[in-house]
């Protein structure tokens, strides 16, 4: 069994397990190509039981499929959607990074567009009191 991600237009709109005999036959009545995905794949690395595998030839396209996410051909790689303007593409691993590290402080923070900051969440911050 493996994951595959329904691409049209560069973008996912259906992720399934399925065999992949199953998939070289199967037509949902959709546009678009099934695309191979990896759920123990993140940011290009392949994980195990939550730990980093040592066969890393398993990593599949830099990320699991997402609905929604960008499948970019000519990285191979599944890319989340932008979750802020401010924020770039890193290259290697296909994943949004912030260019002000998060604070390390044991604190719950949400990203303030506005001031290209992280501010405490005191919504969060309430609950864990």
């Amino acid at each position: 069994m493996g994951s595959y991600a329904k691409v049209k237009d560069g973008i996912v709109t259906k992720v399934i397990v399925a065999e992949e005999d199953f998939i070289s036959t199967y037509d949902d009545g959709t546009p678009g190509e099934w695309v191979q995905t990896s759920y123990n794949t993140l940011g290009g690395v392949h994980y195990t039981d939550g730990e980093i595998s040592k066969d890393q030839s398993k990593a599949l396209r830099k990320n699991f499929a997402g609905i929604g996410f960008t499948y970019d051909s000519d990285k191979d790689a599944f890319i989340p959607p932008k979750p802020y303007p401010s924020w770039i593409l890193n290259d290697t691993t296909c994943l949004w990074e912030c260019s002000v590290d998060y604070p390390d402080d044991g604190k719950f923070y949400q990203w303030n567009e506005d001031n290209k900051s992280w501010d405490v969440d005191t919504e969060t911050a309430e609950k864990t009191e």
